[in-house]
């Protein structure tokens, strides 16, 4: 498989991006070693989590970093994975953070519970929207000196900030982001369309997208209204469930029934054909479901497959 490199860095992944928010939450540690060790046997090497997965469980977070750090220490593989890890999101403990203080903190946590010395890309998960762009920076500054991270991310950070980002960073000489993790799907297209893509262009950032199956929605496993209430995320996107969402239904299965493939491999070769997305952020809890995500890099659809998609989802 044709590896990619992450704009501005040396890091080379292949373009599917493991979403470690599953492990410790709907898989179990010995269930996400065997889907970690299938997604690496499949060719992938880059895998993203956060500090804070899963707070919702147990209050503080934690979980799938440690899972990560036990299996990379298991297969002594540290070395072949891209591991990217966020700072910022809140927990029972504590609110949105992005201080200096918070981040020297919480760097040093991450790495103890990833057991690794070093971070390949360290995201701002969320914005606190109080801390000073320059403070946030600086924090990163000493931590890419000191070796504990090499490169930088943002996540959920508005336009605004992250302009402000760039401008702090070029005038005092910090560490640019070169990375952004937006949330975009085909049924949540307009925010990134309308106020994201013409900053990645400008400052040529990689885009990795969140919930790139909308939380399993565009997988077409929720076909009618007792569909949502068989599995935890059901209530949560059900919003979905209205008549664009069944349009994009409609038409994934009618892409997907010309190409012999699945809904969810159709949805993320969507993305992947838009060249301001280098990997979107994909997590399955089975290996049927690591299948259908290991057929999109390899799935090219058409300029007819792209327009019935582009008019369903507008």
């Amino acid at each position: 498989m044709k590896k990619v490199t992450i704009k501005n860095t040396d890091l080379e992944i292949a373009p599917i991006n493991f979403g470690g928010n599953v492990f410790g939450w709907t898989l179990d540690e010995k269930e996400s070693f065997n889907i970690l060790n299938k997604f690496e046997e499949g060719g992938f090497n880059f895998i993203d989590t956060a500090d804070t997965y899963s707070w919702w469980v147990n209050g503080k977070g934690g979980q799938s970093e440690e899972i990560i750090g036990k299996w990379m220490k298991e297969k002594k593989n540290r070395q072949d994975i891209v591991l990217a890890t966020k700072v910022g999101s809140e927990t029972k403990e504590h609110g949105f953070d992005i201080s200096k203080k918070h981040i020297l903190k919480s760097v040093d946590e991450s790495l103890k519970r990833l057991g690794t010395d070093h971070i390949d890309l360290y995201y701002t998960h969320f914005d606190d929207k109080v801390t000073p762009v320059e403070e946030t920076l600086s924090a990163y500054d000493e931590i890419i000196k000191a070796g504990k991270v090499r490169y930088i991310g943002g996540s959920n950070i508005s336009p605004e900030r992250l302009i402000e980002s760039f401008e702090v960073a070029e005038k005092n000489n910090l560490p640019k982001y070169v990375a952004l993790q937006p949330h975009y799907n085909l049924v949540e297209r307009e925010k990134f369309e309308t106020e994201y893509t013409s900053l990645i262009e400008k400052y040529g950032l990689s885009a990795f997208p969140y919930w790139s199956l909308a939380a399993g929605f565009l997988t077409g496993k929720y076909r009618t209204e007792e569909d949502f209430e068989k599995t935890t995320r059901g209530a949560g996107i059900k919003k979905y469930f209205d008549d664009k969402g069944k349009a994009v239904l409609s038409a994934l299965d009618k892409v997907s029934e010309k190409h012999q493939s699945q809904p969810a491999t159709v949805a993320l070769a969507w993305l992947l054909a838009n060249p301001l997305i280098t990997a979107p952020i994909v997590s399955a809890t089975s290996e049927r479901q690591l299948q259908t995500i290991f057929d999109a890099p390899k799935l090219s659809l058409d300029s007819e497959d792209l327009e019935i998609l582009n008019q369903a989802s507008k």
